[in-house]
């Protein structure tokens, strides 16, 4: 059996097998995701298309600022609330 060099390796990207390294920037993925849900849903839903990138972009940041807020009242509940009403010992 050859070896294969390593620059034929990174031709075969394989994106469930070998996932993209972004685990310090995961956050930022929220953002193109954000995105890309609100054009669809926007080009489906929208009845006038003259406001319809304003729509998206609208759309987006309700997205992006709802996860984070989210994700803030989660850390409130888990990290003050929960301690406070069971208290472990």
């Amino acid at each position: 059996m050859t070896a294969i060099p390593g620059v034929f390796l990174t031709l075969a990207y394989r994106p469930f097998v070998d996932p993209i390294d972004a685990h310090r920037l995961w956050f930022l993925l929220l953002i193109p995701l954000a995105l890309g849900v609100s054009i669809t849903y926007k080009a489906v839903r929208t009845v006038d298309m003259r406001t319809y990138w304003r729509q998206v972009a609208l759309m987006t940041l309700q997205i992006v600022f709802g996860i984070i807020a989210l994700g803030a009242a989660s850390y409130l509940v888990i990290q003050h609330l929960l301690p406070a009403v069971v208290p472990m010992r």
